[in-house]
C-alpha cells in the first residue's frame, strides 16, 4: 500500500490547487479562500496536472474546497484590460485567430475533461457559492455532494458569454433540456433542496458534515471491486448515446467479460 500523503506532502501544490494521495483516495483542494477559489488559467493547467499525475492507485478523487465558498467563477481581473498578469486577456483572445482561440479554450477545458475517466469515480463536495466556472468545476465530477448552504448558479450568459469549461453536456444530462436552458440564461440559484430534486447532486447535509458524507461515499465506492466499478461505470455513460437495444447488447458483452474474470478464464 502507498504512504498516506498527510506523510509524503503534496503531490502537486501550485496556483491554487493541492493534490494529495492516500492509497486509492486523492483529493484535489482549491486552496484559495481569501479569493473565495476564483478561477484563472493558471488553476485551469494545475487542474489539468493534477490528473496527469494521479498514481494509478487511486480509484476515487475527491475534489474540495478551503473557505466558505467551492468556487465563485471566473477571476474577475480577467475582465479588466489588464487581465492577469502573464496571461492573454480576453481582448488578446478576441483579436486572435479562429484556431489559435479554438486551441486556448480547449487547453482551458483540459482541466475539467480528465475528471470522468472510465478509470476512476470523482466526487466534488461543495459548499457555497459554485458560480459559472466553479459550477462547470462541479459538474465535471461523477457525483456531488453539497452543504445546506450551496448556491449554483451559470452566470456565462449573463455576462455576454457562453458557458464554455465543459458544463452544457452535463448539465442537460442531469436535469433535462429545459431546466439547463432556464438555469443558463438566467443565472439564477439553485440551492441544496432543487439540486438534490433534479438530481444535480446525489445527497445535501449540513454544512459541518459535508466532510464525513464524502468520506462515507468514498468508503461505499471503495468496498466494490474496482473492474467492476470501471465496467459499470462505462456501461451507464455508453448508454447516453446507444438504443434499448444497443445498451442491452453492451449488458451481454460487460457481464460475460465479467464473468470470464471472476472465473479466471479473462484474456
Amino acid at each position: 500500500m502507498a504512504s498516506p500523503a498527510q506523510d509524503l506532502g503534496p503531490v502537486l501544490d501550485k496556483d491554487g490547487v493541492r493534490l494529495t494521495v492516500d492509497d486509492a483516495i486523492a483529493t484535489v483542494t482549491l486552496t484559495n479562500p481569501a479569493k473565495r477559489n476564483a478561477q484563472s488559467p493558471a488553476m485551469w493547467r494545475a487542474l489539468a496536472e493534477a490528473g496527469r499525475v494521479l498514481p494509478g492507485s487511486v480509484r476515487v478523487v475527491v475534489l474540495r474546497a478551503e473557505g466558505q465558498s467551492f468556487s465563485a467563477g471566473l477571476d474577475r481581473q480577467m475582465f479588466t484590460p489588464e487581465g492577469i498578469e502573464g496571461e492573454p486577456t480576453f481582448i488578446d483572445l478576441a483579436r486572435s485567430s479562429d484556431g489559435e482561440l479554438d486551441a486556448s479554450i480547449a487547453e482551458f477545458q483540459a482541466g475539467f475533461t480528465w475528471w470522468r475517466r472510465s478509470d476512476l469515480v470523482s466526487v466534488a463536495a461543495v459548499q457555497g457559492h459554485a458560480i459559472g466556472a466553479g459550477f462547470q468545476l462541479a459538474l465535471a465530477c461523477d457525483l456531488r455532494v453539497v452543504a445546506d448552504d450551496v448556491q449554483f448558479a451559470m452566470r456565462e450568459t449573463s455576462l455576454g458569454l457562453v458557458p464554455d469549461l465543459t458544463g452544457t453536456h452535463p448539465l442537460l444530462g442531469l436535469v433535462g433540456y429545459a431546466r439547463a436552458l432556464e438555469i443558463c440564461v438566467t443565472g439564477r440559484a439553485v440551492l441544496a433542496e432543487e439540486a438534490v430534486s433534479t438530481g444535480l447532486a446525489n445527497l445535501a447535509v449540513p454544512a459541518d458534515q459535508l466532510e464525513g458524507a464524502v468520506r462515507d461515499l468514498a468508503s461505499a465506492i471503495l468496498a466494490a471491486p474496482r473492474d467492476a466499478v470501471i465496467e459499470t461505470k462505462a456501461l451507464l455513460h455508453g448508454a447516453q448515446g446507444r438504443d434499448y437495444d444497443a445498451q442491452r447488447a453492451a449488458e451481454r458483452a460487460a457481464q460475460a467479460r465479467r464473468l470470464r474474470d471472476l472465473a479466471g478464464l479473462g484474456e
